[in-house]
């Protein structure tokens, strides 16, 4: 017994998995890790209400901070060189929740570069998926796949813990919820960060949400702890961290200096990081962002500034880049005009990301790893493209798209935040919609621009029709036959979950203060709660599909 340790009997059909998971030696290592650094993660969560408050008192904008401007000055420094099997970052394949065993022995199998076996955004931390997904990747560094390339061969696993906002409900040490980035972490590494090494496949991360220098010290403090903690030579473990928050697009050049022994680059994405504008800055009259699906994309200054800087920064400091992932799914049929329209749009938005100087991005539908793979060796010279040409100013990364808000986008914002939380209720991370996958990134941004037209009492483009809750609440009824379409509603269960979500959905958009993460808020959620709890208790081997 682990004095300090309280932890959940094992999600029912996972005995055998819980037991080897969670070893006597797992959990003595696990909850030194926690105990460690739980006042650590106290201090950066605190930290990030402090910066909010200030900005919100202050009415001041974000700047390079002054205090380490010598880091930015600094021309000699880089970070370490990455392993040979991260030379070549072109393609992985993102958002693949592993408790989905059948597409992470997909994804295995794959040509892919990578894999992100994401613990985050394309996943619902169920304990049921937890479990099973870490069990999962136990199962594939140990080579315990039937019919899947031995480790060193299939593409690296880049594992993406949960991000800092979240908690693990299922575990206490002294007293206290876990986070939920160190349960995944140090299961992931006690169980196989060894025998990664030995095959030169790892570990390797992502690290998402980081919102400063200061969390990724901490990630920096975390992995050297760890590395001499099992007995690794200080520097394997390699991670690259996740631009996804505004205020984090100043810091760039700091969060690698803070890892520079770990570091595997940074990546930018486009709903998360569009998001966190609200989230920062929605109150804010001047940071009214319109309809995404009209006037919102990496061509715009503000996205492709950050863009620009973060190749730039990379580059200059021996870094990889990389950019967002391809949502659009290939239909079936291969000769149909609507394939050829899918794949001419990826590759004109993924041309733009490898012309812009990134090394790599992410697909989520596997069909679409080959012709991306092309489009690199076709269009991407063989070196990293160091840019100094280009000068991006703080103006640049804050200036807010023109444009107006649609019925269309305001519709389509209510129906991906609907299903989203739909999606959560029944355990799964990410569905599909409209030819397009959607996880908790999609719907961050679809909740916050909902939130957000509400509470700036915008107009409709199409007719002038003020955004009020009522109108809100209106189109959510309106919207019912589809939604119940979208999910296949058959019984008068399904039919309920889905009114739950609903209201769930317009709880959200209508609060006075707006919810930090939408992922946070639906895990410390009763409602979220009683229904894992349910699932939990019928819960069978089946991997939870997100349906079309």
């Amino acid at each position: 017994v682990n004095e300090g340790v309280e932890l959940e009997t094992p999600p029912p059909g996972l005995e055998e998995e819980f037991h080897t998971l969670f070893s006597s030696d797992a959990l003595t290592f696990l909850s030194e890790l926690i105990s460690t650094f739980q006042p650590e993660v106290d201090k950066v969560l605190k930290l990030r209400v402090l910066r909010k408050v200030q900005l919100d008192l202050t009415g001041e904008l974000p700047v390079f901070p002054k205090d380490t401007a010598h880091i930015r000055n600094d021309p000699s420094w880089r970070v370490s060189p990455v392993p040979h099997r991260l030379h070549c970052r072109h393609v992985d394949v993102g958002d693949l929740s592993p408790c989905d065993t059948q597409r992470f022995i997909q994804g295995l199998k794959s040509t892919a570069q990578g894999l992100q076996v994401d613990f985050d955004d394309g996943n619902c931390p169920t304990y049921h998926n937890q479990i099973k997904g870490i069990y999962n990747v136990y199962q594939a560094v140990h080579n315990q796949f039937q019919d899947v390339p031995p480790i060193a061969q299939a593409p690296v696993l880049m594992l993406r813990p949960r991000a800092w906002n979240m908690v693990e409900h299922n575990m206490m040490v002294y007293g206290r919820e876990v986070p939920g980035p160190l349960f995944d972490f140090g299961l992931l590494m006690f169980h196989n960060a060894k025998l990664l090494l030995q095959n030169q496949s790892g570990p390797f991360f992502y690290l998402s949400k980081v919102e400063s220098y200061m969390e990724a010290r901490l990630w920096s403090q975390i992995f050297f702890w760890t590395e001499k903690k099992l007995g690794l030579p200080a520097g394997s473990i390699k991670a690259t961290v996740l631009i996804e928050c505004v205020l984090a697009s100043f810091e760039m050049e700091e969060i690698l200096y803070e890892l520079k022994e770990h570091s595997a680059g940074l990546n930018c994405g486009i709903w998360d990081y569009s998001a966190s504008f609200v989230n920062k800055f929605g109150h804010r009259a001047d940071f009214l962002l319109p309809d995404r699906s009209k006037y919102v994309d990496m061509e715009k200054r503000f996205l492709h500034s950050y863009m620009d800087l973060l190749v730039q920064t990379c580059h200059r400091r021996g870094a990889l880049a990389t950019g967002g992932m391809a949502a659009l799914l290939l239909p079936r049929d291969k000769e149909s005009d609507l394939y050829k329209t899918v794949l001419h749009t990826v590759t004109r938005l993924k041309l733009l990301e490898i012309k812009a100087g990134v090394d790599g991005f992410m697909v989520y539908d596997m069909d679409l790893i080959e012709p991306m793979q092309k489009l690199f060796q076709l269009h991407s010279p063989d070196q990293n493209q160091l840019r100094d040409d280009i000068t991006v100013t703080p103006e640049d990364l804050l200036v807010m798209p023109a444009g107006g808000v649609t019925l269309y986008g305001l519709r389509h914002n209510i129906a991906v935040g609907v299903l989203f939380i739909e999606a959560w209720l029944s355990g799964r991370g990410h569905f599909f919609y409209l030819g397009k996958v959607e996880d908790s990134a999609t719907a961050e941004i679809s909740r916050s621009q909902v939130w957000q037209w509400i509470r700036h009492q915008v107009r409709l483009e199409d007719n002038g029709t003020l955004v009020t809750r009522a109108l809100v609440h209106s189109l959510a009824e309106d919207l019912m036959g589809d939604l119940k379409a979208a999910v296949h509603c058959q019984t008068s269960r399904n039919e309920q979950r889905l009114m739950t979500a609903v209201s769930m959905f317009l709880e959200i958009v209508q609060k006075n203060d707006f919810p930090e993460f939408l992922t946070t808020y639906l895990n410390l959620d009763h409602t979220f709660l009683s229904f894992q709890n349910q699932h939990e208790k019928k819960h069978t081997d089946k991997a939870p599909k997100a349906r079309l």
